[in-house]
């Protein structure tokens, strides 16, 4: 069963979020201007808050985290609402608990209504990349693009049409709450290493240097615009790969989290030119092969590959083809995921490939 309510989450009332055991999934992005107070503090004046289900870390952190939950806790609730802002990339850490809330829900013969109260998509209705072609269970992700341009009400109902699940699932409109109108959806930081305007734009390619030895500016303030590492010999851009909308810098870090935590490190501010349409991924794949080819030091470990889950990227990153091959594979998959991701968007403006 789903549905599409127009109407804001403490307008609901149904019987599992008035008088039932209801526990709350969010970030500090559940954040109300129109009452200013947090999408649970509406339970607990009910009284009927039971559980309250919240990353493991502190909201500005230069560490990463995720939500701790179990099937135990989820049966004893009679209704999840849920409701953080998702960062428009499959491998968003939030996104994929939210995911596997959705699997843990399916598994069980009885259990808690599901309530998604939706956001924008701060990385817009763009389209970046290819459906996996195999699944990792662990990653917790559906078969989506690497940026999928579907809101997480939108992303929820695949999700729960694709593992065939059968327990109820109600997305809240994005535009019932006055948030919406009055916050970009990058006003509150989604997660701790996605801090501001840019970050989202860059994610869907930045998102994938985790996975190798170089590092994508954790431990700073501008993670995913900086990359770099020691070994990087940053002293000019002239055979440096960069598209149109975009410019190279030149620059040094010192991380105080992650890979390189207080060493200095050489590399590149990636910078946005205004009106450009930037492929983060693409960009990312060039400068993969780029450091590859120039770098003994460089190294991509193998949950890139899972992570990626495209034998045909694969096989580009590790030299075996050119880059026209690669470009012209990721369009025709964009365009397959566009005619998939049509079925379940909940709002007139639809995803679309860079051009």
């Amino acid at each position: 069963m789903f549905s599409f309510r127009t109407t804001p989450i403490a307008d609901q009332l149904d019987k599992s979020l008035t008088e039932g055991k209801v526990g709350c999934f969010c970030t500090q992005n559940c954040w109300d201007t129109g009452t200013g107070r947090y999408m649970w503090e509406v339970f607990r004046h009910r009284g009927n808050l039971a559980k309250l289900f919240t990353p493991s870390t502190t909201e500005l952190t230069p560490l990463t985290s995720h939500f701790d939950f179990s099937q135990d806790e989820l049966e004893k609730l009679n209704a999840v609402v849920v409701e953080i802002q998702d960062v428009g990339c499959r491998y968003f850490n939030y996104t994929r608990d939210v995911m596997r809330l959705l699997l843990f829900r399916s598994r069980m013969a009885e259990g808690p209504s599901i309530y998604i109260v939706d956001h924008p998509n701060p990385a817009g209705r763009t389209v970046e990349g290819s459906m996996p072609t195999t699944l990792d269970t662990s990653l917790w992700i559906p078969e989506v693009a690497h940026r999928h341009g579907l809101t997480l009400g939108e992303l929820c109902s695949l999700y729960h049409h694709e593992i065939g699940a059968d327990f109820p699932l109600h997305v809240i409109s994005a535009y019932s709450c006055p948030s919406s109108y009055e916050l970009m959806p990058w006003t509150i930081a989604p997660a701790s290493d996605i801090p501001g305007f840019f970050t989202c734009q860059l994610y869907s390619g930045g998102g994938l240097w985790n996975n190798t030895s170089i590092t994508p500016g954790i431990g700073t303030s501008r993670p995913y615009e900086y990359i770099g590492a020691p070994f990087i010999k940053a002293d000019g851009i002239e055979d440096v790969p960069c598209p149109e909308s975009a410019m190279m810098r030149p620059c040094s870090f010192t991380p105080s989290a992650g890979r390189y935590r207080d060493e200095r490190c050489f590399g590149y501010q990636i910078m946005l030119k205004p009106g450009g349409q930037y492929h983060s991924l693409m960009h990312t794949l060039r400068l993969m092969r780029y450091f590859a080819e120039h770098y003994s030091d460089f190294e991509m470990l193998p949950e890139l590959f899972v992570k990626i889950a495209d034998p045909v990227i694969e096989e580009y990153l590790k030299g075996g083809i050119t880059f026209d091959i690669v470009q012209e594979h990721i369009k025709g998959e964009e365009q397959k995921w566009i005619r998939k991701a049509k079925r379940f968007c909940l709002y007139d403006d639809l995803p679309c490939r860079i051009k």
